[in-house]
């Protein structure tokens, strides 16, 4: 979520409560492996640094940003998470399958957030060229995986206060 204007790898460290009760997913796609692994190196770092248990940190590597959805389906079904971030990289080339490629990721990981009840956080960065996609993965924009993980955090969070016991007079 980076623009010209605004890093959006900043943010107020102080929101953050004890995350080490939660367990992560992470998704990372392979292809533009030098950008995507940024973004994980970014992504693990930051959950870290905010005291995230490393044995609830479950990592699944798969070929591109367009199985990314299939992935998260199937760590979910091993690992009992909190919530899945996905890390994928789509740069623009000559023809429109990036189109194509960030809708079905997008799609896919809403209805997986959905049906699962499990936050899918959307770690793609979608660029016109490479130089953004650096830019966006430590460069001058930040790196959209310490973004991605700050979100999980926080819907981690929400998702623990929007949870309620039944009311005990029946409604």
């Amino acid at each position: 979520m980076a623009t010209s204007l605004v890093n959006l790898s900043t943010y107020d460290e102080n929101t953050i409560k004890d995350i080490s009760k939660y367990s992560f997913g992470i998704v990372v796609a392979d292809w533009n492996k030098e950008i995507t692994h940024k973004l994980f190196e970014g992504c693990y770092d930051t959950l870290l640094l905010h005291h995230a248990d490393k044995d609830k940190i479950h990592v699944y590597q798969v070929p591109g940003s367009f199985e990314l959805p299939s992935g998260s389906k199937l760590l979910m079904n091993k690992f009992k998470v909190d919530v899945v971030i996905c890390l994928g990289c789509v740069i623009k080339g000559d023809t429109s399958h990036d189109d194509y490629i960030n809708n079905a990721v997008a799609q896919g990981l809403t209805q997986l957030s959905i049906l699962s009840g499990k936050p899918q956080i959307f770690g793609l960065v979608t660029t016109n060229n490479l130089q953004q996609a650096i830019d966006r993965s430590g460069g001058v924009h930040g790196n959209k995986g310490v973004e991605a993980a700050y979100t999980a955090i926080r819907m981690a969070q929400l998702k623990e206060d929007a949870t309620f016991t039944k009311n005990t007079i029946g409604f």
